[in-house]
């Protein structure tokens, strides 16, 4: 997988980074007990700081989406509690939505692009 950093988002380099590693797991880029690069490598590969990098792993490990192991590094595992991931989901939608109605995104034009966003995530899961 090719992560990409946008260095002139406003948006954290270690939130991108995770952003970058959670959409390559839902396209199956990256799969359960797969390794991640080492800290070091990644860090040098994008030209980061290895400091941004253990942050988003460690993010990634509080989230449930990797595994830290000493000899290994980080490796995807993702942690299934459907009830947390709901709740989260939940969570995260309810701010997305507030803005879209606040600039004017109808329920429908919503709900088409969840759909679009949707299927696109269903044709990784299918292979």
């Amino acid at each position: 997988m090719i992560i990409e950093i946008d260095f002139n988002s406003d948006e954290a380099i270690y939130v991108q980074l995770c952003n970058q590693i959670i959409l390559g797991i839902a396209t199956s880029q990256f799969r359960e007990g797969e390794q991640l690069p080492s800290v070091r490598q990644l860090a040098e590969t994008i030209g980061i700081n290895m400091h941004t990098v253990n942050k988003a792993y460690s993010i990634l490990q509080q989230e449930g989406f990797v595994k830290i192991d000493r000899r290994r590094g980080a490796i995807i595992a993702l942690d299934i509690n459907k009830l947390k991931a709901l709740k989260e989901a939940r969570s995260e939608l309810a701010v997305v939505l507030a803005r879209a109605i606040c600039k004017g995104i109808g329920r429908d034009d919503i709900h088409s692009l969840v759909d679009e966003l949707y299927d696109n995530y269903e044709a990784y899961t299918n292979l």
